[in-house]
């Protein structure tokens, strides 16, 4: 038999000489760990989801992106940081010595934020959360708020430049119409005058023809070509004048061309910002507050465990330390 195997020995005599001393009063510590777990009041873990206030944009891909006023992230570090505590206990009549700790994080990949609680009174613990998500509401909604208002100014001053060219547009179409009659009856005028003209020629040339012309048929021609000069002239007046409407009516067309297409545009602007609008989120629970299923303190098996080795530890040491002096008072 080597020197381990006899130290081993040893060891295991100590511990069998006085095993009782190491038994009973472990187990009187079991007992009373699991009689201490037992008497002690249950303690819940109460949790909920927050989402903070947010709004919805378009990007220039045309795909929507969450915007949250608050980074998730810092939401979570005051919490952690005690920073509404003094606020909720004041609100509830709560003794802030004995303020139940509150613990937050962000998700992964998310814009949520948990919050949970541990408490014996799962109510005071579902009044505190409620009381945190109201201080967060009025701090987060503030921001929206400025946000709602940012986008109902911008609609409301679109709505008016809207309505402003509606109105120009409504002026320039009478105008066109207005153009339009006034080209009708140049045309026709400049027609009456083509046809005047034609009819008149024709009589000259019949005049023209007569070899012996009496001195009222001369005078008739005179009459004949100063009508048609004066005919030509005044038809080169109207043409001159229907082209100057024609330029007219083309640029009236083209004002409103432009302004139509300023109130499509204007029309989705306002059908963007009206989606923007109905995509902002207020600060609201995603999960109510809600207890664990079973109590997460305190867990009598391992209260009873840790006491039980921590137990067999002490006094088996103790144990090889008595024997120890035993021995040393032999040796003397």
């Amino acid at each position: 038999m080597d020197e381990n195997e006899i130290e081993l020995m040893n060891f295991l005599n100590i511990i069998w000489k006085r095993k009782w001393l190491i038994i009973l009063p472990t187990f009187l510590l079991v007992i009373a760990s699991g009689v201490i777990s037992f008497l002690l009041p249950p303690t819940w873990q109460i949790d909920a989801i927050i989402e903070p206030s947010k709004f919805i944009v378009r990007t220039e891909a045309g795909q929507f992106e969450e915007v949250v006023v608050v980074d998730p992230k810092q939401i979570s570090g005051q919490i952690n940081e005690a920073s509404y505590n003094n606020t909720i206990a004041a609100e509830l009549n709560l003794d802030i010595r004995k303020f139940p700790e509150l613990k937050a994080e962000n998700l992964i990949d998310t814009n949520l934020v948990l919050v949970s609680i541990r408490e014996n009174d799962v109510e005071k613990a579902k009044l505190i959360l409620h009381s945190l998500l109201n201080h967060l509401k009025s701090e987060l909604d503030k921001k929206v708020n400025i946000e709602l208002k940012e986008v109902d100014s911008q609609i409301k001053s679109r709505q008016i430049e809207n309505s402003r060219i509606e109105e120009e547009i409504k002026i320039n179409k009478n105008k066109l119409n207005i153009i339009k009659q006034r080209k009708k009856e140049i045309e026709k005028e400049v027609s009456d005058i083509g046809k005047k003209v034609v009819s008149l020629e024709k009589e000259q040339r019949l005049s023209l023809k007569k070899e012996n012309r009496s001195e009222s048929e001369s005078l008739a021609m005179l009459l004949y070509s100063n009508e048609i000069q004066q005919s030509l002239q005044y038809h080169s007046e109207l043409t001159e004048l229907l082209s100057s409407k024609r330029i007219e009516e083309e640029n009236i067309n083209l004002k409103i061309e432009n302004k139509e297409e300023r109130r499509n545009q204007l029309e989705n602007e306002i059908g963007n910002l009206e989606e923007k609008k109905g995509r902002i989120d207020y600060a609201k629970f995603i999960k109510e507050p809600t207890s664990s299923l079973w109590p997460v303190a305190p867990n009598k098996k391992l209260n009873v465990l840790i006491a039980g080795m921590f137990s067999l530890l002490i006094f088996t040491i103790l144990a090889f330390f008595l024997e120890f002096l035993e021995k040393q008072k032999v040796k003397s």
